[in-house]
């Protein structure tokens, strides 16, 4: 099965999720910079923009995430996410190259899955 990257790229964040308070976080490991983080996501067609003088945001229409890096060089990543769409992002990430971890969380900041990569 392929791996959705850009699908409704054009469209805004679901209404829905836009609403909703984070339920995505992770990391992704290795010195990936989040301005190369952004610069990939937004060549298979997520709108991205930089939000600070470090930091990123990366949007479909089923995710919005920050990307910002630690003192200590870690990549982090956090936002919103379609929580169907949990797997798909994490082989967008897999596909990419990058080894990371993710944690999806409800309304009360209960982590309801993980996936390591």
């Amino acid at each position: 099965m392929g791996i959705p990257t850009s699908d409704h790229s054009g469209q805004p964040l679901d209404a829905a999720l836009a609403d909703m308070a984070n339920n995505v976080c992770g990391i992704i490991r290795g010195s990936i910079d989040p301005a190369q983080v952004a610069s990939r996501l937004g060549a298979l067609g997520w709108r991205t923009r930089s939000a600070s003088w470090y930091s990123f945001e990366a949007e479909t229409a089923w995710c919005h995430v920050e990307i910002d890096k630690t003192d200590e060089g870690t990549t982090l990543i956090n936002g919103v996410i379609d929580p169907q769409r949990i797997d798909d992002l994490t082989r967008l990430l897999a596909r990419l190259g990058w080894q990371h971890n993710l944690e999806l969380s409800d309304e009360d900041n209960n982590i309801l899955e993980e996936r390591h990569h």
